[in-house]
């Protein structure tokens, strides 16, 4: 019962809001950014930098990213478990002008720094990110990401994300719970355990 009151306060306060901010017909939408903002704050940090384990910071996110996966949740195709209750719910009160309002505020913010991990596993990781393994026919990700995993329109920004955060979603891949991500699961039916780790150990560090 506790897991699912901070989902009923989380809703209930952005659906008053928005609610609100609609009765005050405020024609710009920018208070209902602005509401919305705070409510994501809850569990992505103030100015995007998540302080909570599993979830992702959003500053510094790829515009065009960040608006696709708000749509796939609230489509409900974006279904892992632990974020969809929330996600589904939050993102079932947001319209395309407020959705796009977030993907612009969360674009804007600088990015957070990378921290340092495992240096044995980050060696490893480096090298697939550069390079790839070309033996198993998988791509470097540098290819998609960036250099510095800095992301490029579709394609997120990874650098400075929690390790453990990463590699749960880089196994999620391999299941039915995120189905827009074809690519991923192609490069990463190759990859062994470790070294998915690996590069989750890296990419945190950049």
């Amino acid at each position: 019962m506790r897991s699912i009151r901070p989902l009923f306060t989380l809703l209930a306060l952005l659906a008053a809001t928005l609610g609100a901010v609609r009765a005050q017909d405020v024609a710009s939408g920018q208070e209902t950014v602005r509401r919305a903002i705070h409510v994501c704050a809850a569990c992505h940090g103030e100015n995007g930098v998540s302080r909570t384990k599993g979830v992702p910071s959003l500053a510094g996110q790829m515009r065009q990213y960040t608006i696709a996966q708000l749509k796939d949740f609230r489509g409900q195709t974006r279904a892992e478990a632990g974020t969809k209750a929330y996600m589904w719910g939050v993102s079932a009160l947001l319209d395309d002008e407020t959705l796009v309002g977030l993907a612009d505020y969360y674009a804007a913010l600088p990015p957070v720094p990378g921290k340092p991990a495992d240096r044995k596993l980050a060696r490893l990781g480096k090298k697939i990110f550069d390079d790839g393994i070309p033996e198993r026919k998988v791509r470097a990700c540098a290819a998609c990401h960036g250099d510095g995993a800095e992301g490029e329109a579709a394609f997120p920004r990874l650098a400075g994300q929690r390790a453990d955060y990463l590699y749960d979603q880089l196994k999620l891949f391999g299941t039915r719970l995120r189905p827009h991500g074809v690519l991923m699961q192609r490069e990463l039916m190759a990859l062994k355990p470790q070294e998915l780790k690996a590069l989750a150990a890296y990419i945190q560090s950049l």
